[in-house]
């Protein structure tokens, strides 16, 4: 008779593990609905730690995509929302490519990227999708200027939010050795 322990030992795991990891993406997505400055938002840090933590990259891309739609249809549905989306989705790559057990530095590194594409990207649909530019290259570099006194803000809640899911759940693996066995 064969002993099913470890393979249930294992399923139990990495159901924990997705679960956690769902859990804290959802977690940093309804710190959208809290007060906060304009732009410091987890979006991006959750869409890193989506891609770099789950081994299923279906899970990888849908658990952000949908905690971010859940906290849009209460925030409200926007014309700029394929622009944020399409950030995620990309930022959910950026993880795949930081890897579950990354340095803080090069996660540190990928949430300045995501920030910086953040930018260019969602203001650039400010642009194209609202009439508050006009359509020419003076517009654009408007709408750029526009939105640098966001940056700084958008950035630092890229950096405080990647370190907060990144270090907590790197807190969580030491403590729950399940978590760091599973994937």
């Amino acid at each position: 008779m064969a002993v099913r322990g470890p393979v249930v030992e294992r399923k139990t795991a990495v159901e924990l593990r997705i679960t956690t990891l769902a859990g804290m993406i959802a977690f940093a997505a309804l710190t959208r609905l809290l007060p906060h400055p304009p732009n410091f938002t987890a979006v991006t840090a959750l869409a890193l730690f989506a891609g770099a933590q789950f081994a299923d990259r279906r899970m990888a891309f849908f658990v952000p995509l949908a905690a971010l739609f859940a906290t849009d249809l209460v925030l409200g549905l926007h014309s700029g929302m394929l622009f944020v989306y399409g950030c995620v989705a990309a930022m959910v790559l950026m993880g795949r490519f930081v890897g579950p057990r990354s340095a803080p530095l090069r996660v540190a590194g990928a949430a300045f990227a995501g920030s910086v594409l953040f930018f260019i990207v969602t203001n650039f649909g400010v642009w194209a999708m609202s009439g508050l530019y006009e359509k020419s290259l003076a517009g654009l570099t408007t709408c750029y200027i526009a939105a640098i006194p966001f940056f700084q803000n958008t950035l630092a809640g890229d950096l405080f939010f990647a370190a907060l899911l990144f270090g907590g759940f790197e807190v969580m693996r030491r403590k729950v050795p399940a978590l760091a066995t599973a994937r």
